[in-house]
């Protein structure tokens, strides 16, 4: 299933560089189902940033493709990726564009990243377009499964031993030590 997301602007009062307060409105972007748990969920992660009262004022659903963290980057980029393709029926070329937000600290690396994950595509396409994107954070959904299965992963990957259950440590609810069948219930209704 692919990520719907909303794009979440939010006014507060912040402190600049120089230590002034300002009222900014910035957009972040939030993984959501609907305008209502991304207007829940926009609360609860401002709420966690922001100690002091905060407005939502502005929510819609954005026009991104994918999402594309990289890691030791600081800004987010809007690349615009058009997929060729060639119609058989017309025999002309048809453009696709699609949007990607990808992660980067300048243009050329968000161009580079851009190419990264566009490698395993089948069909030809070309990067028209590449701007600073004003969008402040991401917050993709996370149900703290995640965490979880990474750390199984790692731990599988890494070769340590892994802890043995013994039988002694089951529950004796879960052993279940015959079998009953249907001949055995019957013969110990005639008995």
């Amino acid at each position: 299933m692919s990520a719907t997301w909303y794009e979440c602007k939010v006014k507060y009062r912040k402190v600049n560089d120089s230590g002034v307060q300002k009222v900014v409105t910035e957009p972040y972007l939030i993984d959501a189902i609907s305008y209502t748990e991304a207007e829940t969920r926009i609360n609860e992660e401002m709420s966690a940033y922001v100690s002091e009262e905060f407005k939502i004022t502005n929510i819609k659903v954005a026009n991104y493709a994918e999402i594309h963290p990289f890691e030791n980057s600081d800004r987010w980029f809007k690349s615009k990726v058009s997929l060729i393709a060639f119609d058989e029926e017309s025999g002309k070329e048809r453009k696709t564009n699609l949007y990607l937000l990808v992660q980067a600290n300048d243009v050329k690396e968000a161009f580079d990243n851009t190419n990264t994950m566009m490698k395993g595509t089948t069909g030809d396409y070309t990067i028209p377009a590449i701007s600073e994107s004003p969008i402040m954070d991401v917050f993709p959904y996370f149900t703290g499964e995640e965490d979880q299965l990474e750390k199984f992963k790692s731990l599988r990957d890494s070769g340590a031993p892994v802890e043995e259950v013994s039988e002694e440590s089951v529950s004796e609810e879960f052993v279940i030590d015959d079998i009953v069948t249907e001949n055995d219930i019957s013969e110990e209704v005639i008995r």
